[in-house]
This record gives structure tokens, C-alpha cells and sequence, in this order.
């Protein structure tokens, strides 16, 4: 019988029509100074460009995952590695090249570990991008070292021992993913935040502007529709639009401009501000989803 020998990692990389982004990543990948086996998982999420061809020619192993959506990819991704530790990314991101070897690093000095997460750095972005991640993830870092405890990290740099890994939720959209993740690998064991190990990823997701990232893709996307989607156990806002569709900046300029207007009426009329905010601010995105979608 074939005694195939474990990879001591298996990255796991979600992708829907990356064909531009992930050459660059699995470039940065197969440049990694880690002396072990690797396993590199791609998992095509419906896509219709070359993204399946592209990683199977570079060397990943490809997996479908016809139900779409991000945590069904890396479900079905995870599910299929047979590595010891299990490495989340992104198709758009790529990595020092001693990402690995500093991942693996910290699991050996560390046999607590049952996760090793950290930061990430954008790509070419605005100079609030540049600023943005260290104040995110300097804030997250000293909570940990107060703690000792990890509250959230990004998806591009999640590490977990497939041992203990109990599944995503799949009712939860992006965002919602990791934070679970981290919340269950949590009473496992103890999930390690390194800030000095970041990705590097692409700024295409700071394209909207800051007030859309801020409240919009934070506040609506990630934080309310986590916390609505655990509850209720089905996604009640939705997915936020995929990044590659972005707006134009006309369009840009009006959803950014009723943010701004609904998150004033707010504050003036200050009965019942903070529902007012997540209701009004909710019916914005919803209606301008819609035109763009007519587009």
C-alpha cells in the first residue's frame, strides 16, 4: 500500500475569477524558504475566466466548490488538506518570504498552540490604507499581550491545526468566517497573534473610499451581519459585493455622500440614534447594491 507522508502545511486559497492576482500568489508561495512539504489548495468558486487552469499549471491542486460564496470554498478546501496545520489566504495576496517558516516557528516554540494568526499590509493603496492596518492590527496586538487572548485576524494569515478544527460556518458570510474560526480555535487552545508576520495583500478592497470601508464594509458587512447571521443562523444582509466589480467614481461619490447624510440625521435627531444608524445606513447599501447590479 502507497505510504504517502503528511505535508506539515496545506494552504488553503478560495478563488472566483483571480486569473490576474493568483500567478503572483502562487509565485510568492513556491518562494517560501520553509524547508517542509507544502500542499497548495486552490479552490475554484465558480469562476469563468482561466483561475482553475492557471493554478493547476503552476502546480496546485484544484477543487471545486459549485455552492458559492467564500466560507463554502474554504470549507470544502479545508476539508480536502491533509496537511498537520491548515493555512488560510487570499488569491490576491502574497507573502515574505519567510511567511512560513516564522508560522511554523511559532507552533514549535509554542506547544500551546493550537493557531498562529496575524496581520496584513495593502498593496499600492491610498496612504489611509497604509495607515489603516497598523491601527487595526496594533490595536489587536495589545489586547493580545494585555489577554493573551486573539479577537480577530485576517483571513489572508490564519494558521490552525486541522485537529481541531470543527468546521466554518457557513451561514456566515466574509468576515464572519474568521472570526468564528478564531472564536471556536479559541477554546481549543491558545491562538497566538503575531503582528510582526504580515501578508501583503491587494488594496483593491480600499477602493470604495474610506467611508465605505469603515462604515459600510466593517460596521454593515462584517460586524452586524456577523452578529445577525449567528443568531438567526441564515445570512440576513448578504455578502458584500465582489471587489473586482468596483463602482465608478461618480457613483462612488453619491453612496459615500448618503452614508455621510444618514449618519448626520442621526446624530442630530439623537432619539434612538444608534438603531437609526444600522437601519438607515443598511437601506443605503441596499439600494445602491441594486443599481449597481442594473448596471
Amino acid at each position: 500500500m502507497e505510504n504517502k507522508s503528511r505535508p506539515r502545511f496545506s494552504v488553503v486559497i478560495p478563488a472566483y475569477n483571480e486569473a490576474p492576482y493568483l500567478p503572483q500568489t502562487l509565485a510568492s508561495l513556491k518562494k517560501q524558504n520553509f524547508a517542509g512539504e507544502v500542499e497548495i489548495i486552490v479552490v475554484d468558486n465558480n469562476s469563468t475566466d482561466l483561475t482553475a487552469d492557471i493554478a493547476r499549471s503552476l502546480g496546485a491542486k484544484v477543487v471545486e466548490e459549485k455552492r458559492p460564496g467564500v466560507c463554502f470554498a474554504r470549507q470544502k478546501g479545508t476539508e480536502v488538506a491533509r496537511g498537520e496545520i491548515v493555512v488560510s489566504t487570499d488569491a490576491d495576496t502574497q507573502f515574505h518570504v519567510d511567511w512560513l517558516s516564522k508560522i511554523d516557528g511559532m507552533f514549535q516554540k509554542d506547544e500551546e498552540a493550537v493557531a498562529v494568526v496575524g496581520s496584513c499590509h495593502y498593496t499600492d493603496g491610498p496612504i489611509w490604507g497604509t495607515l489603516y492596518p497598523y491601527a487595526l492590527f496594533g490595536v489587536i496586538s495589545t489586547i493580545y499581550r494585555i489577554t493573551g487572548k486573539t479577537y480577530y485576524a485576517t483571513a489572508t494569515n490564519i494558521a490552525f491545526k486541522k485537529e481541531h478544527w470543527i468546521g466554518y460556518d457557513t451561514n456566515l458570510t466574509q468576515g464572519g468566517d474568521e472570526v468564528d474560526l478564531i472564536r471556536n480555535l479559541r477554546s481549543k487552545g491558545k491562538v497566538v497573534f503575531v503582528n510582526g508576520n504580515p501578508t501583503l495583500t491587494s488594496a483593491r478592497r480600499l477602493a470604495r473610499g474610506f467611508i465605505y470601508n469603515f462604515f459600510v464594509t466593517f460596521w454593515i458587512y462584517y460586524f452586524l451581519e456577523y452578529n445577525l447571521s449567528r443568531r438567526f443562523k441564515r445570512s440576513i444582509i448578504g455578502t458584500a459585493p465582489h471587489f473586482r466589480n468596483d463602482y465608478s467614481p461618480k457613483i462612488l461619490s453619491v453612496i459615500n455622500a448618503l452614508i455621510v447624510a444618514a449618519l448626520a440625521i442621526a446624530l442630530i435627531t439623537q432619539q434612538n440614534a444608534r438603531h437609526y444608524v444600522v437601519r438607515e445606513t443598511t437601506q443605503v447599501i441596499k439600494k445602491t447594491t441594486q443599481v449597481i447590479d442594473r448596471r
